[in-house]
């Protein structure tokens, strides 16, 4: 991986807490497989695992939307010890079922389009965003070729079409099922959801699925405003959790913001890349999978 570490902002250091936004391969400033074919459901899977472990990670609070909690979540049952909190937004642990309307629109739509506009995807779905912000989420993507996984992404969830799971889909299914198990019976930790209303392809209903599904998972959080896209609207999120855990609010409230603000996932913080190739690599820049947030302690190697 290439730059998946987003460094902990200088304000939550100092006030003892410690934020981890890693890049999936494919997004950000991770290396871009240019065989559209790597991108596997294990294949980032295990890298957030080693991720993980190789930081060596402890008393994690997963922050995990869209994929950040498909993959995330998936992973709790095999560290335990190390996650004490979660805190998901539009997410979900796909279990084989039928998809909604919106989830089948938008892969046929990624299908259609070899070059998908991200930008422009997002921003149609995301009203509150400039026009600065919505070319921004373009900027990691020079040419189509950078693309990989995001042409690949709708093809990896565990959803039938024409009632039957295609290869790709079917390889995450079983990891899922599993997963779903063990947060429902074996999770003790806590847990906070908020959900962005207006979204139609991870609905609200489909979110009340999978808060049934985590034990002990309190009633959720709604943004009312919010499609899919809710870390757009993460502020007010951040303060409804940070209420919610009992933490330092006046601490975590100004790391969340300046991770939206000017972290390097932030579709509001535009740089110049250096996009060089490497074998069959291509580092890129920016997109906000998943966010691993730690309180600090003295033991070394604790976040």
């Amino acid at each position: 991986m290439v730059s998946v570490l987003h460094r902990p902002v200088e304000s939550a250091v100092q006030n003892g807490h410690r934020a981890v936004a890693p890049d999936l391969f494919g997004f950000g400033k991770s290396d871009k497989p240019l065989d559209d074919s790597t991108y596997r459901y294990h294949f980032h899977r295990n890298s957030l695992r080693q991720f993980i472990e190789r930081l060596d990670l402890q008393n994690i609070c997963l922050v995990g939307h869209d994929w950040g909690g498909i993959l995330g979540l998936s992973l709790v049952m095999d560290m335990p010890e190390r996650v004490t909190r979660l805190l998901l937004t539009n997410t979900s642990m796909p279990f084989g079922e039928e998809p909604t309307p919106g989830f089948n629109t938008w892969r046929a739509e990624n299908r259609r389009q070899y070059d998908n506009p991200v930008g422009s995807w997002i921003g149609s779905r995301t009203p509150i965003l400039s026009e600065a912000e919505i070319a921004a989420y373009d900027a990691p993507f020079p040419d189509a070729s950078y693309k990989g996984g995001v042409r690949r992404f709708p093809e990896l969830i565990m959803r039938p079409e024409n009632g039957a799971l295609s290869e790709s889909a079917r390889e995450g299914l079983e990891t899922s099922l599993a997963a779903r198990k063990w947060l429902s019976t074996e999770w003790r930790g806590e847990s906070f959801m908020a959900i962005g209303m207006k979204d139609v392809v991870i609905t609200p209903e489909r979110m009340e699925w999978l808060r049934q599904v985590i034990h002990g998972c309190p009633s959720p959080f709604p943004v009312e405003d919010a499609g899919h896209y809710v870390p757009e609207w993460g502020e007010s999120v951040a303060k409804a959790a940070i209420t919610h855990f009992g933490l330092n609010a006046k601490a975590l409230e100004k790391s969340w913001q300046t991770l939206l603000e000017n972290a390097s996932w932030s579709p509001r913080h535009q740089t110049s890349w250096g996009l060089q190739s490497a074998k069959s690599f291509k580092p890129v820049a920016l997109k906000w999978s998943l966010i691993i947030a730690c309180r600090s302690s003295r033991k070394k190697h604790s976040c």
